[in-house]
C-alpha cells in the first residue's frame, strides 16, 4: 500500500522545514569551533589577555548554536522513524551505521569537551583548556563528517546490496560507505572554514568539485540544475537564465553563455552533458527491466527459488527501484501500462525550475561574498576600510549570503535527488509507509 499523495509532501514539507532550520546553524558552529581554538591558541602563546576575552565571547555564540544544532538535530531522528518508517527499515543497517557513531562518538566527544570549555577555565591549565578546545572542533567536524556520509550515501549508494530475503539494503563494503567519493567532496565542502578570501575561494573551488562529482554519480540533477533539456554538442553553453517549462520538456526563454557549462563542468572541450530528454529515455528502459526484477521478487518471495528466477531477479535487480516508480500509478507494477511508464518515466527526472533558480541564487551568493572579501583585502592593505562608511554599510546587509548560499545548496541538494530518497534505489513516495 502506498499513501496519499498529501501525506507524502507533508511530510517532506515537515521535514524540510527542519532540515532547514537545523542548518542555519551548521555552519556557524563549524567555522567557530575552528576560530575558538585560533583564538585560544593566541592566548596561550602570547598570554595577551584579549584572545582570551575573544575566545570567551565568541564560545558563547558558539555554545548558543551548538544548543541549536542538537535541539533540531534530535527532531530530524525522530521524524525518520515517524514520518519515514520504510526508509528507515528499508536502509536502516547502512543509514543508521554513520548516525550511531555520531551519537556515541563525535556527539559525546562534543558534549564532553564543551562542559570543559565553559566551566573549566580556572580549573585546567591554559594548554589543557586549548587541548580541550581543539577536541570540541574535532567532535564537530566528526558530526559533521558521518552525517554527510549517511547523506551521501543516499545521493550515491555505494557498497550495498539488496536483500531479497529481508527486503532491506545490506551494507558489504565499509570502505565504500566511508571513502563515498560524493561524502568525501560534499564534506570537505560543507566545513570548510577559515579567515575570508581564503574560505571563500576553498567554498568554491570545493563546488566546482562537488559539480563534477554529481555529473558522474546524479546526471539528471546536473541536467535539472543547468534546464539542460536536449544533449548539446560539446562544449555545451551555459544558461545564465532561464524560464524551465517542465510540462512541455522546454525552456520558455533562455540567455545562453556558449562553451561554459561543457568547459565549468567537464574541465574539457568534448565531454558532452546528457540532456533531460535522452535521460528520461534511458529511465524508461530501465523502468521495464525494473517490472523484469520486481516479477522475479515476487515469485522468490512466494517460495519459488529456481535458478531460472534467481538469475533473472540478479540481472536485473539494479533496476528494481525504477520498477518501484510504478507504484504510483499502479498497485500491479509487472502489468503496467505504456502510458504508465510513460509516466513514471518523465516524473524520474526532478523539479527543474527550483534546481535551476536555487542553485543560481546560491552561485550568486557566493560570488558575492567573494566580491565583498576582495575589497576588504584591498581595503585593509591600503587602511583605507574605515573610511569607506558605504562599504561597511555594504557589509553589514551582506550578512545573510552566506546562510542564503547554504541553504538553497541544500534545496539543490536534496530536490535534485528527487523522485528518490535514496538515489536509484528508493522512490521517497515509497519511504513514507508504515
Amino acid at each position: 500500500m502506498v499513501v496519499s499523495p498529501e501525506v507524502v509532501e507533508l511530510s517532506r514539507l515537515q521535514f524540510a522545514v527542519t532540515a532547514l532550520y537545523h542548518f542555519l546553524f551548521l555552519p556557524l558552529t563549524l567555522g567557530l569551533s575552528w576560530m575558538l581554538v585560533i583564538m585560544e591558541a593566541c592566548f596561550v602563546i602570547t598570554g595577551k589577555q584579549i584572545y582570551k576575552d575573544m575566545t570567551r565571547f565568541w564560545g558563547k555564540l558558539f555554545g548558543i548554536n551548538f544548543a541549536m544544532g542538537v535541539v533540531t538535530g534530535l527532531t530530524l531522528e525522530f521524524q525518520f522513524g515517524q514520518n519515514w518508517a520504510y526508509f528507515s527499515q528499508y536502509i536502516g543497517n547502512i543509514f543508521g551505521v554513520p548516525l550511531a557513531i555520531e551519537g556515541m562518538v563525535a556527539f559525546m566527544l562534543e558534549s564532553t569537551f564543551i562542559g570543559i570549555f565553559f566551566f573549566g577555565w580556572d580549573k585546567v591549565s591554559k594548554v589543557q583548556h586549548l587541548f580541550a578546545t581543539f577536541f570540541l572542533a574535532i567532535g564537530s567536524s566528526l558530526s559533521a563528517l558521518v552525517i554527510l556520509v549517511a547523506n551521501g550515501w543516499m545521493q550515491n549508494p555505494v557498497g550495498a546490496t539488496f536483500n531479497y530475503h529481508t527486503l532491506r539494503m545490506d551494507l558489504h563494503s565499509w570502505s565504500q560507505l566511508w571513502l563515498n567519493p560524493d561524502a568525501q567532496v560534499r564534506f570537505v565542502h560543507t566545513i570548510a572554514a577559515g579567515f575570508g578570501l581564503a574560505a571563500t575561494l576553498s567554498v568554491i573551488y570545493l563546488g566546482d568539485a562537488n559539480g563534477v562529482e554529481v555529473a558522474t554519480a546524479q546526471k539528471a540533477k546536473l541536467a535539472a540544475i543547468e534546464a539542460e533539456w536536449t544533449t548539446a554538442p560539446a562544449p555545451a553553453p551555459w544558461a545564465l537564465v532561464a524560464w524551465p517549462n517542465q510540462k512541455e520538456q522546454k525552456n520558455d526563454f533562455a540567455v545562453k553563455l556558449p562553451w561554459a557549462m561543457g568547459v565549468l563542468i567537464t574541465h574539457s572541450f568534448d565531454e558532452k552533458i546528457e540532456g533531460l530528454k535522452p535521460i528520461i529515455a534511458e529511465n524508461k528502459g530501465k523502468i521495464k527491466r525494473g517490472m523484469i526484477a520486481y516479477g522475479a521478487l515476487q515469485k522468490l518471495r512466494d517460495g519459488d527459488t529456481s535458478p531460472t528466477v534467481l538469475n533473472t531477479f540478479k540481472e536485473y535487480q539494479d533496476d528494481l527501484g525504477y520498477g518501484l516508480l510504478l507504484k504510483r500509478y499502479t498497485s500491479t507494477v509487472t502489468n503496467a501500462t505504456e502510458a504508465q511508464i510513460t509516466k513514471a518515466a518523465n516524473g524520474s527526472i526532478p523539479n527543474v525550475p527550483i534546481l535551476f533558480w536555487s542553485f543560481r541564487i546560491m552561485v550568486a551568493s557566493g560570488f558575492m561574498i567573494l566580491w565583498i572579501f576582495i575589497l576588504a583585502n584591498v581595503f585593509w592593505l591600503r587602511d583605507t576600510a574605515w573610511n569607506k562608511r558605504w562599504f561597511l554599510r555594504l557589509v553589514l546587509y551582506s550578512m545573510p549570503l552566506p546562510w542564503i548560499a547554504a541553504e538553497m545548496g541544500w534545496v539543490v541538494a536534496e530536490v535534485g535527488r528527487q523522485p528518490w530518497v535514496v538515489n536509484g534505489i528508493l522512490p521517497t513516495f515509497i519511504s513514507i509507509l508504515v
